[in-house]
């Protein structure tokens, strides 16, 4: 089989790369070794956030309808339905999306893919996908630290824990990242004792500490237990629970007995065994495909996209690399720009950020760097969701009032930090957020009330000082 462009993986990256590419007249073959729609749809976002909506069900009808005069009794999760519901909405959107690449005209070669050359892929079962260039596109996969006993039967990473047909009663999680917090807060809503280990100081580490410490005061009050600064060190199988024993950040022995282990401590590039040697692409096992900003390879015809490349492990992400991958497969000139890639965290409260956090912020301009923070509790419409905790916090450099970044947390915060994407991909000031119009009452309105508190100009907020000792000076 001979085509334009091979697509190697059929996910949030390889699929959107195949259709692109198809848009711009190539002939498209793409070969995936099991369904399109890749990890995301089938084992990762689409099902994770599923479990999610019901999490937030369970909330509602336990505490938010009573406040709002609706009686409810007998609340009770009924998890075979829910997971039916979670398993039609996979199977509804890998049909769709399987639609969506056939209407394209692509070929779609089903069996496991090698490169045995710079211009062939061999596909297990089938025939060999000769190409003119090609996108690797093949994902990543979950990783397990050397702990003595990580392999235990009772160690599950996301794909095994979203596969149990009941509720564990106690579930020990390794690993307090965004995986493992979202699967933390699903759980503690689902009726399940959850247990945090956290290697370093803080849950989501990589993001702002006013938002890593908002969520851990939301955990706490949760009674998710969370232990930071912790190293796990090894975990027992007893036959009828699993032992999980780490050092605590005081140095001391403790342990967690649990039902399941989620191993929550990160993924890796899927590019072992693929034949990257034999095509001569340069990679990295921990770090994936070696990829510039237009996505190509030290090869000039093949591209990498997604977790494969290794730059950011978001879908989103995946799906903007691919359409570059594929416009420069045909001789176009596009470039991969990173500096507005929303990171969101569904958990409760829901976390979502864009662009630098404050220390980052504060580490490329100094002194030259102004926030602006307003909290949930002064919403209107916050405060109609049944929901105080929070904030809105804007980051922008002093110089040119350039917004810099976006943090929120709280409700419906993935939602909203999509005016963030926009600002920062658009440049814009400080004053263009502060002086839009915001809908009113919604929540969107936190983003325009955190700038104006970052201007020193807060409408719904006290002023940072009282006007009798700002006078007197």
């Amino acid at each position: 089989m001979e085509c334009d462009v091979a697509v190697l993986g059929g996910g949030p990256g390889g699929y959107p790369a195949a259709i692109r590419a198809a848009q711009l007249g190539a002939r498209v073959v793409l070969i995936e070794a099991d369904r399109v729609g890749g990890t995301c749809i089938t084992v990762g976002c689409i099902p994770t956030k599923a479990w999610v909506q019901t999490a937030h069900a369970l909330k509602e009808a336990n505490s938010l309808f009573g406040q709002l005069g609706v009686k409810v009794s007998g609340t009770e999760l009924d998890f075979a339905q829910t997971q039916a519901n979670k398993q039609g909405i996979v199977d509804g959107l890998v049909k769709g999306i399987t639609g969506v690449v056939q209407a394209n005209e692509i070929a779609i070669v089903s069996g496991k893919g090698t490169f045995i050359g710079a211009n062939t892929i061999a596909v297990e079962g089938g025939e060999e996908v000769k190409f003119q260039s090609a996108v690797i596109a093949t994902g990543s996969q979950s990783l397990r630290p050397p702990v003595d006993g990580i392999d235990g039967p009772r160690c599950v990473d996301s794909t095994g824990l979203l596969e149990v047909e009941q509720v564990p009663q106690r579930l020990a999680i390794l690993g307090g990242g965004v995986i493992g917090v979202e699967f933390a807060s699903i759980f503690s809503h689902f009726g399940t004792e959850v247990t945090i280990v956290e290697m370093l100081d803080h849950l989501i580490p990589m993001e702002d500490e006013d938002a890593s410490k908002e969520l851990e005061r939301a955990f706490k009050k949760r009674k998710i237990a969370a232990h930071l600064g912790a190293k796990a060190t090894r975990i027992e199988d007893s036959g009828g629970a699993a032992t999980l024993h780490f050092e605590g950040k005081d140095g001391n022995a403790a342990s967690v007995e649990a039902d399941l282990v989620l191993v929550a401590t990160g993924r890796g590039p899927r590019v072992r065994e693929i034949g990257l040697e034999a095509a001569g692409v340069e990679y990295d096992p921990r770090r994936g495909v070696i990829a510039d900003r237009h996505m190509r390879t030290n090869v000039g015809h093949i591209y990498a996209v997604g977790d494969a490349a290794g730059v950011y492990q978001l879908a989103h992400t995946a799906f903007r690399e691919g359409e570059v991958a594929a416009e420069n497969a045909l001789g176009h000139d596009a470039t991969m720009d990173y500096s507005a890639v929303p990171r969101c965290v569904y958990t409760d409260p829901e976390v979502a950020a864009v662009g630098l956090t404050e220390a980052q912020a504060r580490g490329a301009h100094g002194d030259d760097v102004a926030i602006g923070r307003f909290p949930m509790s002064a919403s209107g419409r916050a405060q109609m969701y049944g929901e105080r905790t929070g904030f809105a916090k804007t980051i922008h450099e002093t110089r040119y009032g350039e917004l810099l970044g976006l943090v929120i947390v709280g409700v419906q915060a993935t939602e909203l930090v999509n005016a963030g994407v926009v600002g920062i991909t658009a440049e814009a000031t400080i004053e263009t957020v502060a002086d839009s119009i915001a809908a009113h009452p919604t929540l969107a309105e936190a983003v325009k009330e955190a700038a104006l508190v970052a201007l020193g100009r807060p409408i719904h907020l006290p002023p940072a000082r009282p006007r009798a000792k700002a006078a007197a000076r």
